[in-house]
């Protein structure tokens, strides 16, 4: 690749039409070069076998975790407290490689990690997000559903309560890898008003399938989880949101 030199003397790399990196500090500049270098390494070479027989390599996972990707913009609890910046630069070399496994990346540390991160219970929190960072535990996030995709308003999966636990049932779909996940936040009518739910996806009454095929995504997972009198304790919801604010706050965490 050749490069110019502008009326300053600095050299132009061709690729960057707008000189974008002189905005960047040398710490992000490194961050994304080795977040590039594991793309190059671990994500292109294997790519095409990933999408042609449409699997989500979870082998990846723990090498994801060991550069700080999972929940990177997050303080404390194992997670490595990167900017926004930072997060943004990683998100886009992770897309370069394949949008699939960067919407793991959003999906673990932007939605499920942020909801338990800004609306859960610190026991919540020292329980899940730990495992989170370090690719022990994947987690999900169920708010859309077969009738209520773009109007989330509209779900009709219901928690009641029986005595002090919660029994919850509906449908949600186009769930991010909701079959191999240890952990789902779950979102759901209440008679006051939508809460999250966290649910281990053990707890009984829960199911989750794959949805084939598909033309796009193939690197990844999309479900359907059935909830049929999934039953929770107290504690399970979210304390610290009611209504669609919660999964909002979340989504926006996920718009790099």
């Amino acid at each position: 690749m050749t490069t110019t030199t502008t009326t300053t003397g600095t050299a132009l790399d061709p690729s960057d039409l707008i000189n974008f990196d002189a905005l960047l500090s040398s710490e992000e500049l490194a961050l994304r070069q080795q977040v590039r270098q594991f793309v190059a390494e671990n994500i292109k070479p294997n790519i095409a076998t990933w999408y042609e027989k449409a699997v989500f390599p979870l082998e990846i996972v723990p090498e994801m975790a060991k550069l700080g990707l999972l929940g990177m913009h997050l303080e404390g609890y194992g997670c490595a407290g990167r900017s926004a910046v930072e997060y943004g630069l990683a998100g886009a070399e992770l897309e370069a490689g394949d949008s699939g496994l960067r919407t793991f990346v959003s999906v673990q540390g932007s939605l499920a990690m942020s909801a338990f991160y800004k609306h859960g219970s610190e026991e919540q929190k020292q329980q899940w997000l730990p495992q989170m960072a370090a690719g022990e535990a994947i987690g999900c996030f169920g708010l859309t559903e077969p009738t209520a995709g773009s109007d989330p308003s509209s779900m009709t999966t219901f928690a009641r309560r029986d005595g002090q636990d919660w029994v919850l049932n509906g449908t949600k779909r186009w769930i991010g890898l909701a079959n191999v996940a240890k952990v789902a936040v779950i979102w759901a009518q209440t008679d006051e008003g939508i809460r999250g739910f966290v649910v281990p996806t053990d707890t009984p009454g829960y199911s989750a399938t794959p949805i084939e095929p598909k033309l796009s995504m193939r690197a990844s997972i999309q479900c359907e989880i059935e909830l049929s009198d999934v039953r929770l304790p107290a504690d399970a919801v979210l304390p610290h949101v009611t209504g669609l604010k919660g999964p909002f706050s979340c989504l926006n965490e996920a718009r790099y």
